[in-house]
């Protein structure tokens, strides 16, 4: 080869690798939208104030939350409760959320992303979570498309790492650029036991827990708030603190669902305790097990009214009398919240952990303290 030959050769090449170049940035830039707009944000102009609606359906369920009668309420739930809280925070973030980075991502792969528009034809695990806000009127006023979340992992003492989610891809209505917003949005999801509202009894004050049905029955009272826990017959020692993990149980009682045409005719085998108050309440329990499940069916009732008045103290002082009267009207306002809201509870049927109810769950020989040692 001459040199003539050779420069020709390398001029070609030089041409060839421009061109491949040129074809690697070109195909690289499709995957930047050059319209992108980051630092945008979706929802800037969208009116808080006129959602009535928010519904978020995927491949697996649906829920329907509905602003009716001054309430949010979760329409797949029989109309229970939603949590103001949960709602409040999805709506006050929405305004917010800037979008941080755009991709024009094929849709080959927008399974991937799971950023597939929910259908009968399309396959559960790659659908999105389709999310629509509507006024009063049924009129849609805001749509996204939500797929997989973002997520950063962060260096832990322990030898898992740490998972946190710092933002999310979504697909805006006759958009096809994949967006990242600056939100991962965590509780956007079509989960309705998510979107309850969580509030629950809780039976403070024991004075006599009565345990029957299904198991061995028993007793347990005290004479005082602070007092020392028996069984009612005298018969037996009982464990102290296996008494008061079983009080305290009712007190610190979390639902994780609504179960719907649930009645108590309705239990298998069902236990029911009734815890009598200081405060002259009634809590009337009744739990069964759920079938092919490891939580629990229950129901609550309660019956009474705190006192009106203030027992004063043993040799309670007048200077004393109108600092403690004060203190009592204000406990007794919050009390009066509080078994309102537990009155409430009744008519409806709870989903709760089995773990949660452990101490509930014993006989009464397991409430028997162990021999003591010599």
């Amino acid at each position: 080869m001459n040199r003539k030959s050779f420069l020709i050769l390398l001029l070609l090449l030089i041409v060839l690798g421009g061109a491949g170049l040129a074809l690697f940035w070109q195909d690289l830039s499709a995957w930047r939208s050059p319209n992108a707009k980051i630092g945008t944000k979706l929802f800037e102009k969208l009116p808080v104030n006129d959602v009535a609606q928010i519904r978020l359906y995927d491949g697996k369920g649906t829920v329907t939350l509905v602003l009716k009668d001054g309430r949010w309420i979760v329409k797949e739930r029989g109309d229970y409760n939603a949590s103001v809280q949960e709602i409040g925070d999805l709506l006050v973030k929405l305004p917010d959320v800037k979008v941080v980075q755009t991709e024009a991502v094929g849709a080959s792969l927008l399974p991937r992303l799971n950023l597939v528009a929910p259908g009968k034809d399309v396959k559960p695990e790659d659908a999105g979570t389709q999310l629509e806000l509507s006024d009063k009127s049924g009129k849609v006023i805001g749509t996204l498309l939500l797929g997989k979340k973002v997520l950063k992992t962060e260096p832990s003492p322990l030898p898992i790492p740490q998972v946190t989610p710092v933002g999310r891809y979504v697909l805006s209505p006759g958009n096809a650029t994949v967006l990242v917003l600056s939100d991962a949005l965590k509780n956007a999801d079509a989960k309705p036991a998510q979107w309850l509202a969580k509030d629950f009894f809780k039976a403070e004050r024991i004075k006599t827990l009565i345990a029957s049905g299904e198991g061995s029955a028993w007793k347990l009272t005290r004479p005082e708030e602070y007092g020392q826990w028996k069984f009612a017959d005298g018969s037996g020692e009982l464990d102290p603190s296996k008494a008061v993990a079983a009080v305290n149980a009712l007190a610190g009682l979390n639902f994780t669902d609504v179960a719907l045409g649930m009645t108590d005719d309705k239990f298998a085998q069902p236990r029911t305790y009734v815890a009598d108050t200081f405060d002259n309440l009634v809590y009337t329990i009744k739990i069964a097990k759920k079938p092919d499940s490891d939580d629990y069916y229950l129901s609550v009732a309660v019956t009474g009214d705190p006192p009106r008045t203030r027992t004063p103290e043993k040799d309670e002082k007048p200077a004393d009398k109108e600092r403690l009267d004060k203190q009592y009207a204000e406990t007794l306002k919050k009390l009066d919240e509080r078994v309102k809201l537990e009155k409430g509870l009744a008519g409806w049927t709870y989903v709760v952990a089995a773990k949660s109810l452990e101490p509930l769950l014993r006989t009464r020989a397991d409430l028997i303290a162990p021999p003591r040692k010599k």
